[in-house]
């Protein structure tokens, strides 16, 4: 006599909306601070965010010049 296998339950974890959405807007940010050379915004836009995040851009490693 064979023993059937016992599923288990699932456990599902709820995220809801707002956390979502706080983690799409930090990705955006961390793009914006790491990345942003021009190719989103205009050209003197660019150049404003580039010399605001330009110290964040050394502290966390990333080389802009």
């Amino acid at each position: 006599m064979a023993t059937a296998a016992v599923a288990t339950p699932t456990t599902r974890v709820h995220v809801p909306v707002w956390a979502w959405a706080l983690l799409a807007l930090a990705v955006f940010t961390l793009y914006l601070v790491t990345q942003e050379n021009g190719a989103l915004l205009s050209t003197p836009a660019a150049q404003a965010l580039h010399e605001l995040t330009h110290d964040a851009r050394h502290a966390l490693g990333v080389p802009c010049h």
